[in-house]
């Protein structure tokens, strides 16, 4: 049931003195955690590598992944149609991706990195995993796993909210 009363019966805006604080608020500290996560991330295929953030995230799909459509990288990675759409152009420019025809649906494309985009994918996740591993040395292996289990039933609480509007 989606909460819209407290517990005692009364609304939010009726609870005396509540006072709202945005630095406790979970979504935005989620946010900024997983804003500084990406920017430490972001310092090293930018720089070295000069890929976007958009770019990366579809290199990362595809090295993953393989062969996809633009529909699943942009539903896999979270970025807007729009936003696939210029940075899959640009990998392609660079020769990191390329592009087939769909046998079953000639109206879509298959996106594939090229040998010169999976050298690059696989020269990047060392580098990338070396600091995802920096970040969690923060935790103990024990918080590690509780943390990869709390994150799951938030995305899973989170997106019941989302289906029911």
């Amino acid at each position: 049931m989606v909460p819209t009363e407290y517990l005692d019966g009364k609304t939010p805006t009726e609870q005396p003195n509540t006072a709202f604080r945005l630095q406790d608020f979970f979504p935005y500290r989620i946010n900024i955690l997983a804003n500084s996560v990406s920017e430490a991330l972001a310092q090293l295929y930018v720089q070295r590598f000069g890929l976007t953030r958009h770019e990366w995230r579809i290199l990362a799909t595809l090295g993953a992944r393989t062969d996809m459509t633009a529909k699943e990288i942009a539903r896999d990675t979270t970025l807007e149609k729009m936003q696939v759409s210029r940075a899959v152009a640009r990998l392609e420019s660079d020769g990191l991706v390329a592009r087939d025809q769909d046998h079953e649906d000639r109206r879509n494309k298959i996106l594939h990195l090229t040998t010169k985009g999976k050298s690059l994918f696989q020269e990047i996740v060392p580098l990338v995993s070396a600091r995802e591993e920096y970040i969690l040395e923060a935790l103990s292996f024990e918080e590690r796993d509780t943390l990869a289990i709390i994150m799951d039933k938030l995305e899973i609480q989170a997106n019941e909210l989302l289906k029911r509007g």
